[in-house]
């Protein structure tokens, strides 16, 4: 029994005045329409964005023989065998390929002997090698937008002979999340239902449980955990636990998040309240003792104190001027009072000598040079006046001021 063609393959553009979308990349389209010679080209974006349909209209343009082909479906020796006759290369999931599959095209694209036209979901920064990567014209595109899929909408429901009240399409538009393929997909399930199930209420309820989508290793990844990282250095918790949901919804490893939320309690929160770093190491390991799904709610309470907790990056801060001094000037000699003497002749030099150990003083606490001479009056750390911070710095402030007074400096 043949199975039914797809809505999406049905309705898949067959020239591109039916292509919709991508409006940042209709001038660079249509220049390619008109050379004669076609650069070999990544697609790359959002499943459902029109990558293939694009480079199946590009190649129908050529007049050529093309073949089109899924990289998880084929393999090398399959692909020699069909770039024998054939011209140009259609390659879907470019990123499915090892590195060391994507060098096979590497001869093929010098010699001029196929045109490759591949598609990508994942940042092809981290997915496609640099060899192959310069020899490849890069189109970036984007999600679809809520008018772009209503104009699908229109198309598709004259072909499905389906009408439903706008609020319903405009919640099937909302979670299609801007991949045509997964509204068209809904599209024909809404088809099936009996016309009272199509009320809004009833489409939310009935509408298939949604694949969140995303791959670990590309655009997505990084992004969603820059924007969890700046909201809680904002002090946006809402903002924060949004994109705390968006990671883990589509399935990102909950470690891969501790280890990011340590290091925001350490930059951002940081002196201001040190506490957030210990709620920070004790969210990953209740992540890793209770597992998912549970995990959602120590990591929900450590993004929510850690955006709530005041914050100061003043210790990120004052290692990084450290670390600027010594890649301009350099390392320079441990004074000799610091260093430990482990052997009579380093006595003899002088290591120790003069060192006056904290603890047989008042308080713990004595006044004596510990930065070599080259670097001795620069300040590395400045405190701020923020959370703990200022209670934390105001002893040894006291300290310092009893002693410069002691000295006369004051």
């Amino acid at each position: 029994m043949t199975e039914p063609t797809p809505l999406a393959e049905i309705l898949r553009p067959t020239d591109f005045s039916q292509f919709i979308g991508q409006e940042h990349l209709k001038g660079k389209l249509a220049n390619l329409r008109e050379q004669k010679r076609l650069p070999s080209i990544l697609f790359f974006g959002p499943p459902g964005s029109g990558k293939s349909t694009a480079a199946l209209l590009l190649a129908q343009n050529l007049n050529k023989r093309f073949v089109r082909v899924s990289a998880p479906e084929t393999g090398l020796s399959d692909l020699r065998r069909r770039l024998e006759e054939s011209d140009t290369l259609i390659l879907d999931e470019l990123h499915r390929f090892s590195k060391s599959q994507q060098d096979f095209f590497l001869p093929h694209l010098e010699a001029g002997r196929i045109t490759l036209l591949a598609t990508t979901t994942e940042n092809p920064a981290f997915s496609v090698t640099n060899q192959l990567l310069s020899r490849l014209l890069i189109l970036r595109f984007s999600s679809l937008s809520k008018e772009d899929l209503q104009a699908i909408a229109d198309r598709a429901s004259r072909h499905l002979g389906l009408e439903m009240p706008r609020e319903s399409l405009d919640r099937i538009i909302s979670v299609s999340q801007g991949d045509a393929r997964t509204f068209l997909n809904f599209l024909e399930y809404c088809r099936d239902l009996p016309p009272e199930n199509l009320d809004p209420e009833s489409i939310s309820k009935l509408l298939p449980e949604i694949v969140q989508r995303g791959d670990r290793d590309g655009d997505s990844h990084y992004e969603l955990a820059s924007a969890l990282i700046k909201s809680i250095r904002g002090s946006d918790p809402d903002a924060a636990l949004y994109y705390l949901a968006c990671m883990l919804e589509r399935g990102e490893d909950p470690r891969f998040i501790c280890r990011r939320l340590i290091l925001s309690a350490s930059e951002d929160v940081g002196l201001a309240d040190p506490e957030g770093l210990n709620l920070a190491v004790s969210c990953l390991q209740a992540v890793e003792t209770v597992g998912m799904p549970e995990g959602f709610i120590p990591l929900s309470e450590t993004v929510t104190y850690l955006a709530l907790a005041p914050k100061s990056n003043s210790a990120y801060s004052a290692y990084l001027a450290a670390q600027k001094e010594i890649r301009k000037n350099g390392i320079k000699p441990v004074p000799l009072h610091l260093r430990n003497p482990a052997s009579g002749l380093q006595r003899k030099w002088g290591f120790g000598k003069d060192y006056k150990y904290p603890h047989a003083y008042p308080g713990a606490w004595v006044e004596q040079e510990y930065l070599p001479e080259e670097v001795r009056g620069k300040s590395f750390y400045q405190p701020k006046d923020q959370g703990q911070e200022p209670r934390i710095f105001l002893w040894l402030k006291k300290k310092l001021r009893a002693s410069r007074k002691k000295h006369g400096s004051e």
